[in-house]
């Protein structure tokens, strides 16, 4: 895996390679075929069988449920160190959700028989409970009160922080492949709060458009969080 020094952009304590250890993290990586993926590439499936595990590499992705109604649902933003997939290989059902590429993402692709195999080896059960547990925690977490657009540019820099090449690179503007609907629904807010925010976050670099939003100066939105005010 060529690419793997590039996952340390996400905030370690939420990721699987935190709980594990990069030893057992890399590990797992030897395990894998390398594949990249642009923005916007379905990664997986909802409703296809539990075939195989992905270890996020480097990028975000997004996990969106479409409900019985037809409206899609976003569940969740992942970053690099996170696994995808591994509900459905666990109890061998079908998967419940689709993954996407909000950018280009390179991800670790590791059989169901090599991924079983490996979480008994290492004894990795109940560190993948605390797992599924402190993602259940993240999102009840973005969904707290507080001021709109610091929420929102929190979001922006985690997601920017998280598709970074490396952390210390400055790299240029970032093109999300993110609506403002699944934003709303990340926030629990309504589509025009959304917007309007964004509007007032435009002078800071924030450019909303059709089925993407462009962060082009996270150093400004870290102010607005720091709470400097938009």
């Amino acid at each position: 895996m060529s690419e793997h020094a590039a996952g340390d952009a996400a905030p370690e304590g939420r990721t699987l390679r935190h709980l594990v250890g990069g030893a057992v993290w890399s590990d797992l990586l030897t395990r894998a075929y390398e594949r990249s993926h642009p923005a916007g590439a379905t990664l997986l499936r909802q409703d296809e069988p539990g075939t195989h595990v992905l270890a996020l590499v480097s990028g975000v992705a997004k996990v969106v449920r479409r409900e019985r109604d037809g409206a899609l649902t976003l569940l969740a933003f992942r970053g690099p160190g996170e696994l995808l997939g591994e509900v459905a290989v666990l109890d061998d059902q079908t998967r419940s959700a689709s993954v996407h590429a909000i950018s280009r993402c390179v991800v670790g692709v590791v059989t169901k028989a090599d991924f079983l195999r490996f979480t008994t080896e290492r004894d990795l059960f109940p560190v993948l409970v605390r797992y599924a547990l402190a993602k259940l925690r993240e999102s009840d977490q973005a969904r707290g009160g507080g001021d709109v657009a610091e929420r929102i540019a929190a979001t922006l820099v985690a997601l920017a922080d998280m598709a970074a090449p490396a952390p210390h690179l400055p790299g240029g503007p970032l093109d999300l492949a993110l609506t403002r609907h699944e934003l709303a629904q990340h926030l629990r807010l309504s589509r025009n709060t959304i917007s309007s925010a964004l509007t007032a976050l435009e002078p800071l670099g924030v450019r909303p458009g059709r089925g993407h939003i462009v962060v082009g100066d996270p150093a400004a939105l870290r102010r607005v969080v720091a709470g400097g005010g938009v």
